[in-house]
């Protein structure tokens, strides 16, 4: 049961970490806000990167909430997965 909770947390990382991803991608281009996909992406990942970009100095045109985030989801996975391996 263990090996199983690990590795849905484990997906639910991954599947995040590439939302994040996407989401750095579209900020590089002119991407159509409109579009279903990049819509669903802004508004999966908005609710996690608004607190933090509040929390964060201003640092001009360089958004470094996104690499905090991902930062953060990794260390929140690992210490999840640790606790479920020592529980279970």
């Amino acid at each position: 049961m263990a090996a199983t909770l690990v590795q849905l947390l484990s997906l639910i990382s991954t599947i995040f970490w590439l939302l994040m991803l996407a989401r750095i991608i579209f900020s590089w281009g002119n991407i159509d806000r409109y579009n279903p996909v990049v819509n669903f992406v802004y508004q999966v990942t908005e609710p996690v990167l608004a607190p933090i970009r509040n929390i964060l100095p201003s640092t001009g045109m360089i958004d470094f909430s996104p690499m905090v985030a991902i930062l953060l989801v990794e260390v929140v996975t690992r210490v999840l997965s640790a606790i479920v391996r020592s529980v279970f």
